[in-house]
């Protein structure tokens, strides 16, 4: 019972874990934030030493009438690592803004900054306390992370008719206004997941993006649209966490700053358990293999291992390790950074 307890309060930032600051006339508000003290260690300069930052978010609903309700959540990353005299602004961002209304059991529908819905399979080994670099899921990379202009559809139990499964629907919009890698022209998605029995889903996602002219300028990467397709399996039962899952891309999975491959294969694995002491261990793999970069053709974009171990002090303290093992050559042909990590912190959140 206590490893429960502790899961259901402390899963993550988010607003599962949140203050209610006002509930009236079926008008309702919850506050939620936390403030996450780190530290890294590396060969890598742009990794090594504080990493410190505060997230603050808001999540209210407005009930309409018996069959509809209005929703809006609201979140902001705020770097505490910057000196006060500093007009850089590195790392403070706005993650999450979206508003949409929920139509009873014909679904949800909601508009703004969110999470694209190729990351509703991203997100079963999205799992790690610190080093959660994903295969291909990235923010502001066509729909795989948060991302802007999104409009998004959301169904349970397919309209009350078949328990467990899960439907999504997605468009978004052009996107230039800003680096070249974190672009898009107009796209659209769709992702299933279904509960087979109790605690185990499969999930599976697609989704396909026009690109841009300054995506069609970097070094690599080519064609006219970004796609990709993923599938995944993952056992919870609270204590013991099993997921995997496996992608295929073209034009989508990034190569550092200088483009994308035009196709990769990757897979990643993670494991933990939850002990009624609090401690829970974690063990990752994730491996981005580039099967078609011209000029160098089949090579790692990502490879690594990420071991951690995290402590549950109580519903609002977590402390954490985490070292991210990184399988990559020093002299791989795609230049990508190749140093190990180490990160240690404590949260604190409501």
């Amino acid at each position: 019972m206590k490893k429960i307890i502790l899961m259901a309060l402390f899963v993550s930032a988010s607003a599962s874990h949140a203050a209610e600051i006002f509930n009236k006339d079926k008008n309702k508000l919850d506050l939620y934030g936390s403030v996450r003290a780190r530290h890294y260690f590396s060969d890598s300069d742009s990794v090594d030493g504080d990493a410190s930052y505060v997230r603050l978010g808001f999540k209210g609903q407005s009930q309409i009438n018996d069959s509809l309700t209005g929703f809006g959540q609201w979140e902001y990353n705020f770097q505490a690592n910057n000196s006060e005299g500093s007009d850089a602004q590195d790392g403070n961002k706005t993650r999450l803004a979206f508003a949409g209304l929920k139509f009873s059991r014909f679904g949800s529908i909601d508009y703004g900054r969110n999470w694209g819905v190729t990351y509703d399979v991203a997100s079963i080994t999205d799992k790690a306390p610190i080093f959660d670099e994903l295969t291909y899921s990235t923010a502001d990379n066509f729909m795989t992370g948060r991302s802007t202009g999104l409009l998004t559809w959301r169904n349970s139990d397919l309209f009350g008719a078949v328990d467990g499964l899960d439907v999504t629907a997605q468009y978004q919009g052009r996107n230039s206004d800003r680096s070249a890698t974190a672009t898009n022209g107009d796209g659209y998605g769709f992702s299933l997941s279904y509960e087979l029995v109790d605690n185990l889903t499969v999930l599976g996602t697609y989704s396909t993006s026009k690109r841009t002219e300054a995506q069609q300028q970097l070094k690599w990467g080519e064609g006219e649209r970004a796609e990709i397709w993923a599938t995944g399996i993952k056992y919870d039962d609270n204590d013991l966490y099993l997921a995997a899952l496996y992608s295929n891309s073209h034009n989508l999975n990034k190569i550092s700053s200088s483009g994308y491959a035009n196709e990769a294969n990757s897979f990643e694995a993670v494991a933990s358990y939850l002990f009624s002491s609090g401690i829970k261990p974690f063990a990752g793999y994730f491996q981005s293999r580039g099967e078609d970069i011209e000029g160098v053709g089949k090579a790692d974009i990502i490879k690594y291992v990420d071991v951690a171990i995290s402590y549950f002090i109580n519903k609002n303290m977590l402390a954490y390790a985490d070292y991210k093992i990184n399988l990559l050559d020093d002299d791989n042909p795609l230049g990508v950074n190749s140093d190990d990590k180490f990160g240690i912190g404590l949260t604190y959140q409501f």
